[in-house]
């Protein structure tokens, strides 16, 4: 079966290329995908008897906040034709990435589930984000209603792991946390966004690659499965975490800024379900793994004289 993954240069499409290099992988630089003469081509020359669909305009709360309608029009353009693309050209089997910002900002119990997708609106700190993924998820369902095509969408929960993207501008929380800390010297206070209350179950994307091929495999369903490892921290307390093992003496303040919801943990009984048993990197492991990966690339760097 020739399996085609579409972000293929993001951080999982990176690390599911060494897990499955068989599979055709492809980034913004092969194909433009909010464009549907460039998707088309794309099917066109790979025809490809499935679809792991991974591709999207990403970036942390700052990105998100003050790039609404790019989030939103990028992304939808990309789903939008993707799944289009696959439609028309018959493709039986596809898998979506959604994300757990497409679920509700609020909701009366935690951890939400699947059902609850369609409970309220996203939050606002990420809203078209997360519309443009909800929207993702119903051309989904409406395929396999319309077409009966095999078409099902997972939601994972916030990743990280070594070659994340550590750019302040556009990264995501533990990434940004993890440059800053490399880069303070002992005696620095450092800031970080909001209040460190909110809660966040961060999942490292080794744990997300090992999944991805037995969910195309087993996940055939119209409900999305969510895929969120139990542990639910405090920024805070990842803050901590991470500073221990940094080693360094540092102070650090949060400035009350973009606080972003207060938490949006998801179950994930259906994976377990549907799986069996299953074991996630805590975050204390898997920090550990991608601050010293930061660290050694950041050394290569310097030695490249960049």
């Amino acid at each position: 079966m020739k399996v085609l993954v579409t972000g293929g240069s993001g951080l999982v499409g990176k690390h599911l290329k060494e897990k499955k290099p068989e599979w055709v992988y492809v980034s913004s630089k092969d194909y433009d995908l909010t464009r549907e003469c460039y998707t088309r081509g794309m099917f066109y020359e790979i025809r490809p008897d499935a679809v792991v669909h991974l591709a999207a305009k990403t970036g942390g709360i700052k990105a998100n906040a003050k790039n609404q309608e790019e989030f939103f029009y990028k992304n939808t353009m990309i789903n939008t034709n993707v799944v289009k693309q696959a439609v028309e050209g018959k493709v039986p089997r596809l898998l979506a990435a959604l994300s757990t910002c497409a679920f509700p900002d609020t909701l009366q119990r935690y951890p939400f589930a699947e059902r609850d997708i369609f409970s309220g609106p996203p939050a606002k700190t990420n809203f078209s984000y997360g519309y443009s993924k909800r929207m993702l998820h119903i051309q989904c369902m409406a395929s396999r209603e319309q077409h009966g095509l095999n078409y099902s969408t997972f939601a994972p929960s916030n990743l990280y792991g070594p070659g994340d993207n550590f750019d302040f501008e556009t990264s995501h929380f533990v990434a940004a946390m993890i440059r800053k800390l490399h880069e303070a010297k002992n005696g620095d206070t450092i800031e970080f966004w909001g209040t460190g209350r909110p809660l966040r179950q961060q999942l490292y994307v080794d744990d997300l690659v090992n999944l991805i091929p037995i969910l195309l495999e087993r996940h055939n369903s119209a409900d999305p499965i969510i895929v969120a490892p139990r542990q639910n921290l405090s920024i805070k307390e990842m803050v901590d975490t991470c500073l221990k093992i940094s080693g360094k003496d540092v102070k650090y303040i949060f400035n009350g800024k973009l606080e972003g919801q207060h938490r949006k943990d998801g179950s994930n009984q259906k994976l377990l379900n549907l799986i069996g048993g299953l074991e996630f990197t805590t975050i204390e492991d898997g920090l550990g793994k991608t601050y010293e990966w930061y660290k050694r690339h950041q050394l290569k760097e310097k030695a490249k004289g960049r």
